[in-house]
């Protein structure tokens, strides 16, 4: 394969100097495929795994096009769009944009939930360029009169599978259908289902289409274990791989578990901040914060960190809980082994989970190791995790960093979202709601001390772990979401009982 640089594929020479400064002067499979074509103006249907360099193969020919040109700005009437399922990755998208369009003058806009909307239309108002945007919110203020899409050039939507499974195709076919029909769109998707393929179907024309780096095709650099842990194990197990040298990402299929599992990793020593639906905006960008810089080594959280947020250097992906579905696997383990870099991915399986697990890897086109922990002195945990352990200390988690909000998704839009374990919160925009009870959904009890009595008979510890030496009632253990006594047995929004993440069951 002939290999190329950015100036060779049609790159403008200021835009290939912004990528120089920021070391990245070979491009990936997916951009060398479709820059040639966006940058020419042709609708281009680009398909490759997560990291593997989509947010660049558009964003390089959209400031391109749109510096070609540069007609005055209009208010209300921003002359590109790009789509994305949620708010972090609008974010994410913002973030790698903002040089390359500081650069050639062009100025963009965020537009998403959860926060308030005066800037976002006082922006509108005065006339931007690009307008990077979650779909609810947008269609809000559109509907509202604060903006048309009638002057958008280039438009662009990222991770549509994603769009789909959350339900927001409805709002994107709508939106799509306020564009020019003779202006440039660009798809980018990790996979291609029938929803899709419908959305292809009606808004692209004469695309072109490339494929680079398969969805279900594994990172060379990536490993893959499954460590199968009786349910006792499960909570050390996790404090021992979170210690170890590097970022970690630990995902759990619920928002109160997230929240209760950072809070047991802290009180451990383990430096943690945890993102998922019950966070504020506010809370959300101090946590990410905090992981971006090092300050927190380890991130609990929900699938809605499984897209769009790229952190340097997340050397262990941990499956706290196995995810529901094979694609959710991809997508999560996708957080490390990123740009060339190696990553090692771990889920975490008891006896039931086992075969759930081997269908879901061998769905994902994965072959993992599969080893029983037998003790914690096991030496597969530094294989998969090596270097000295270390506890530096845990993080204070602000008392207002819940939030009971915020949620700017399509009102009707069920597809892909399941219902969360007793949250009467609503999610994020673009967080799928709740799915399975399991990931240390709420664990009756603390890591500080043995649980509460009067909760209820003993239950399997999912996060872990009966407690040792403990008395009490009942083993409704780590990651206790409550402060109030709620049984053991329940599975409502106080208790969130551990069961269900020992065994996988929705």
């Amino acid at each position: 394969m002939t290999q190329h640089d950015f100036s060779t594929l049609g790159v403008p020479s200021s835009l290939v100097d912004v990528l120089a400064k920021r070391d990245i002067t070979e491009p990936t499979p997916i951009q060398a495929a479709t820059l040639p074509d966006s940058l020419a103006g042709r609708d281009v249907l680009g398909r490759g795994r997560t990291g593997s360099g989509k947010t660049y193969a558009f964003l390089l020919p959209l400031v391109a096009r749109l510096s070609a040109t540069s007609p005055k700005r209009r208010p209300g009437a921003p002359r590109a769009l790009i789509l994305a399922p949620t708010r972090e990755l609008v974010g994410q998208i913002e973030a790698a944009l903002a040089p390359l369009a500081a650069t050639t003058g062009l100025t963009s806009r965020t537009v998403f939930g959860g926060v308030g909307q005066g800037p976002q239309v006082a922006a509108l108002r005065k006339g931007v360029d690009i307008l990077i945007a979650c779909p609810g919110r947008l269609e809000d203020l559109i509907k509202q009169g604060q903006g048309n899409l009638g002057g958008i050039e280039i438009t662009i939507i990222d991770e549509a599978d994603h769009m789909a499974d959350l339900g927001f195709l409805p709002v994107v076919r709508r939106l799509l259908d306020q564009t020019p029909r003779d202006g440039q769109r660009m798809l980018f998707s990790a996979t291609l289902d029938n929803q899709v393929d419908v959305l292809v179907k009606r808004f692209l024309t004469n695309a072109v289409v490339h494929e680079a780096d398969s969805a279900l095709s594994p990172v060379s650099t990536m490993t893959h274990h499954v460590l199968h842990v009786d349910r006792d194990q499960r909570l050390p197990v996790l404090i021992d791989l979170a210690s170890a040298p590097g970022r970690t990402v630990v995902f759990t299929r619920t928002k109160h578990g997230a929240k209760a599992l950072a809070r047991q990793l802290n009180s451990k020593g383990i430096p943690t901040v945890d993102l998922h639906g019950n966070l504020s905006q506010g809370a959300r960008t101090r946590n990410m914060d905090a992981f971006h810089s090092g300050k927190a080594t380890t991130l609990v959280a929900t699938d809605i960190a499984a897209r769009g947020i790229h952190v340097d250097d997340v050397a262990l992906v941990v499956h706290a809980d196995p995810p529901v579905e094979h694609k959710a696997y991809t997508h999560r383990s996708g957080r490390t082994a990123r740009a060339g870099s190696d990553g090692t991915v771990v889920t975490l399986a008891t006896g039931e989970q086992l075969r759930e697990v081997r269908s879901l890897t061998k769905a994902a086109g994965i072959n993992p190791t599969t080893t029983r922990v037998q003790s914690m002195s096991d030496p597969v945990l530094t294989t998969v995790a090596p270097g000295a352990r270390a506890l530096p200390g845990g993080l204070e988690v602000p008392a207002s960093s819940d939030n009971g909000g915020g949620d700017s998704r399509p009102r009707n839009a069920g597809a892909g979202r399941r219902r969360g374990s007793g949250s009467g919160s609503a999610a994020p925009q673009g967080e799928s709601r709740g799915g399975a009870r399991g990931a240390g959904g709420g664990r009756g009890r603390s890591a500080q001390g043995p649980a509460k009595t009067g909760r209820g008979p003993a239950r399997p510890a999912s996060g872990g772990r009966r407690p040792t030496g403990g008395g009490g009632g009942g083993n409704s253990l780590a990651y206790s979401t409550s402060s109030s006594g709620s049984t053991g047995g329940s599975a409502g929004a106080g208790s969130h009982s551990a069961a269900n993440f020992s065994t996988g069951r929705r």
